[in-house]
């Protein structure tokens, strides 16, 4: 007796591996969507799929017009890299600064179309700076032919905690006059998008494993240096929030038991000694008005003893503060942004120092220690991200 072989006698359905094939393609661009350009390496670790299976697919949409591929560097190494290119959307980052506010559009694929960038007073307002928002927002579609209709949502970065439950930012943080407001509402009704808001510096981390060079590191730590001190933590290649969405302020851990009161109301945090506010307090003494931090750069350069005294200073209690976060979450990466970024080695050499000294050495040895390559806009960047990172979920 002949058993028929089901493989060969049952009707097999046609379209299943053109199916398989969409299926697979539909997730290299979730991905790309979601992640930016990647390796075709990194696109077969993410996706699962083989790296034949990627090659064949990359092949295939590039030619069609929906990927584009060129040579990257990777781990120091040339490789090809994927973006993708089919997508209309776009996605609106917004970074409002103590004294500055950004607004960046991208595309799907992080690939940024346009950004302005203004300065603000000190003390601004919710209400008068969110309508400036949506006002440079107006100015910025009209520049580049986009209909709102295109705009898929609004990331917002706010310089202080913010309680995710209730979207709001806490006491303490550097915009007082923006504390306790329902600025998910201000932002909704002024913007006519959906928004989402974040701690800056949480976003300034999301920008590093999204824009950033640090795509493929699942630890990092983004440390960001201005007039308040916090840093965004990435864990297992997901931002972490903790139970109320306030991780990160480093800028509030002590350390000195004396010292000047902190706007937290502590004594002796990070920021009241090395903050970009206390560094221009302490070299303007001798000044009849307030030095700039541009000032402070050129006399950097110049070899001025008591301002790379200062530097140091604040490079060594920043490296301390450092190795207390190196040795509870041991992060590949440490990246420091913020205003102060162009000091380069000048800044990073003293933090170095201190991490070293205060961390667990071999933490300390294997912790790589580095400025972002994103400036100033690594925020809205991360605000942008925050935006893209929800489409995957709409696919």
């Amino acid at each position: 007796m002949t058993v028929a072989n089901p493989r060969v006698n049952s009707p097999v359905n046609p379209g299943s591996q053109s199916a398989l094939r969409s299926r697979n393609e539909q997730r290299v661009l979730a991905t790309l969507r979601t992640h930016g350009t990647l390796t075709q390496a990194a696109l077969a670790r993410s996706t699962g799929l083989s790296t034949a299976t990627i090659s064949n697919i990359v092949k295939s949409l590039a030619a069609s017009g929906r990927l584009d591929t060129s040579p990257i560097t990777s781990g120091g190494r040339r490789a090809l890299g994927v973006t993708v290119l089919e997508e209309s959307e776009i996605a609106v980052g917004i970074d409002f600064g103590r004294s500055h506010i950004r607004v960046v559009l991208a595309r799907a694929g992080f690939r940024l179309v346009d950004e302005i960038f203004e300065p603000l007073p000190i003390g601004h307002k919710a209400e008068s700076t969110i309508a400036r928002a949506s006002t440079i927002l107006d100015e910025l579609c009209a520049k580049n032919g986009i209909e709102r209709t295109q705009l898929v949502g609004a990331g917002i970065g706010i310089p202080g905690p913010i309680d995710q439950r209730t979207k709001t930012v806490i006491r303490g943080a550097i915009l007082p006059q923006w504390v306790d407001l329902d600025i998910n509402s201000h932002l909704q009704d002024a913007l006519g998008l959906p928004v989402h808001i974040d701690n800056d510096a949480n976003l300034g981390a999301l920008a590093q494993i999204t824009w950033g060079e640090h795509q493929e590191v699942a630890n990092l730590c983004f440390l960001k240096i201005g007039s308040g001190i916090g840093s965004g933590l990435i864990l297992n290649g997901a931002l972490h929030y903790g139970f109320l969405g306030i991780t990160g302020e480093i800028g509030h851990s002590t350390i000195f038991d004396q010292g000047l009161i902190c706007r937290c109301g502590n004594r002796g945090c990070l920021e009241t000694v090395a903050s970009t506010s206390i560094m221009i307090e302490l070299l303007s003494r001798t000044e009849t008005t307030p030095i700039s931090i541009e000032t402070i750069f050129e006399r950097a350069l110049l070899g001025d003893s008591a301002t790379l005294r200062v530097i140091d200073d604040l490079g060594v209690a920043v490296g301390h503060a450092l190795a207390n976060v190196a040795n509870l979450i041991n992060p590949e990466v440490m990246v420091l942004g913020g205003p102060l970024a162009p000091l380069g080695e000048l800044l990073l050499s003293p933090i170095r120092r201190g991490l070293m000294r205060h961390a667990i050495p071999v933490v300390g040895e294997n912790t790589t220690l580095c400025m972002s390559l994103l400036g100033d806009r690594a925020e809205a960047l991360g605000a942008a991200a925050l935006v893209l990172r929800q489409l995957e979920a709409r696919l």
